[in-house]
């Protein structure tokens, strides 16, 4: 064996080894959480690494001592039409700053990146007023506000990205043959944004589904809470109890939604995330 067919071979080796190295890094937290969410007592307090026992009272106690249904489906609510009023309004603003020539457009392109990257905290008294003023405290229309803060901003960075790598002769085929803007976004270009639309769409909602500052600034009753606050707000017996069962389990019943999405739309968002990586 030639001592460069033995490189290869330890490279390999090495690359494998550093992979499965990731992979326990990234999956054992949630791993172990799943182990801790059948636990129960002071079986909390002991290492283990896998299940010896499937306690089910966690994910009982989670549904029937608070209304974690009601603030699923408020998250759900929420993030499902943050979604998809930020495509909406992003697929618009990426075409007029993707696809037309204006002063000021890159100006305004940074403004805009600027603003998603802006510190929630600093607007968190000025939206405070503004949703009280607009009637909207405690309800799931301050959350959707709100959230469209950072989530239009970013749509609108990646889908202009998108759609500026899109062909010209596309659109000028269009031109020729009558469309209006409305049918050029609509009905040229929004097929062809489909796996930008779904990654840019699911990191939308992954953002939505998981903020806590504004949920549980504009919040009040817990029948209006998302599940972020909601675990957070999860008491036990006592002020001195903290039951890390029942948080546990609750944070494995919200993570499978997401861990299902990305799943489901695994070859969109690969797609979409190499689209325009390579022209042709």
């Amino acid at each position: 064996m030639s001592s460069l067919t033995l490189k290869k071979i330890l490279a390999k080796i090495g690359f494998s080894v550093w992979l499965v190295c990731i992979l326990i890094y990234c999956i054992f937290p949630f791993y172990y959480a799943i182990i801790s969410s059948f636990k129960e007592g002071s079986e909390l307090f002991r290492v283990d690494y896998w299940v010896t026992t499937w306690h089910w009272t966690n994910y009982l106690a989670v549904f029937e001592q608070q209304p974690f249904g009601i603030n699923i489906i408020n998250s759900i609510i929420v993030s499902t039409l943050v979604v998809l009023i930020s495509l909406l309004l992003s697929v618009t603003a990426a075409y007029a700053l993707g696809r037309r020539e204006f002063y000021g457009r890159k100006s305004l392109l940074m403004v805009i990146l600027g603003v998603s990257m802006f510190p929630q905290v600093a607007v968190l008294s000025g939206l405070f007023e503004l949703i009280q003023w607009l009637g909207l405290y405690n309800q799931l229309g301050s959350l959707i506000l709100s959230y469209l803060i950072f989530t239009v901003p970013f749509t609108v960075w990646v889908l202009t990205t998108f759609m500026q790598q899109l062909p010209l002769e596309i659109e000028e085929a269009a031109i020729m043959d009558g469309a209006r803007p409305r049918h050029m976004i609509f009905n040229v270009f929004l097929p062809l944004l489909w796996p930008a639309l779904v990654t840019t769409g699911l990191l939308a909602f992954i953002a939505a589904w998981n903020e806590f500052l504004f949920a549980l600034t504009f919040t009040l009753s817990e029948h209006q809470r998302t599940v972020p606050v909601a675990i957070a707000l999860i008491s036990g017996a006592s002020q001195h109890e903290l039951p890390w069962g029942i948080i546990m389990a609750a944070s494995v019943v919200v993570t499978v939604p997401l861990i299902v999405l990305v799943l489901v739309f695994q070859r969109k968002i690969v797609a979409g995330l190499t689209a325009g990586a390579v022209k042709g």
